[in-house]
């Protein structure tokens, strides 16, 4: 069976919803053959990931970067989990054993470098973009909330 690795930050109720969201879409009934495993990033580890055959990352758009919480995950699973690093130590780019993966962003003005941020590191990893980035701003509308369940359900019917 495929595993789905849901990480994400969600402190508050807003974000919450999103998560929410992309979890009951991911648990779609018209989809069979994934299990969906469920961490909040600060308790997510190497193991999830090596584990899972594709991603769901949800955070929160901070001061212009990811949640610390998604950034804590990737620092504590990047090498292990077959992060590319460059002789200076910078993120490097690998194209071998691409899994997808699929991202969600929430932020009150602005998510454009808490996307960045991600997809850098990401780019790095043996994982590939799967779907378009869903970015909400400000109140988490019905609209928003299908979308998550969307991504969630799209992330899930690659791996059925």
């Amino acid at each position: 069976m495929a595993r789905l690795l849901v990480v994400h930050h969600a402190p508050t109720a807003a974000v919450r919803s999103l998560a929410d969201a992309v979890v009951a879409g991911a648990h779609d009934d018209g989809i069979e053959g994934v299990d969906v495993v469920v961490r909040e990033a600060l308790s997510a580890s190497a193991a999830d990931v090596l584990a899972a055959d594709g991603y769901l990352l949800g955070t929160t758009a901070n001061f212009g970067y990811m949640s610390g919480a998604l950034k804590h995950f990737f620092d504590t699973t990047f090498v292990e989990a077959g992060g590319a690093l460059s002789d200076d130590g910078s993120a490097a780019a690998t194209r071998s054993g691409r899994k997808p993966f699929g991202l969600w962003v929430h932020g009150r003005y602005d998510t454009t470098g808490a996307v960045r941020s991600v997809l850098a590191i990401t780019g790095a990893l043996a994982w590939s973009q799967a779907a378009e980035v869903l970015e909400v701003l400000g109140d988490v509308d019905d609209e928003a909330r299908a979308s998550a369940y969307d991504l969630g359900g799209t992330l899930a019917a690659l791996l059925s």
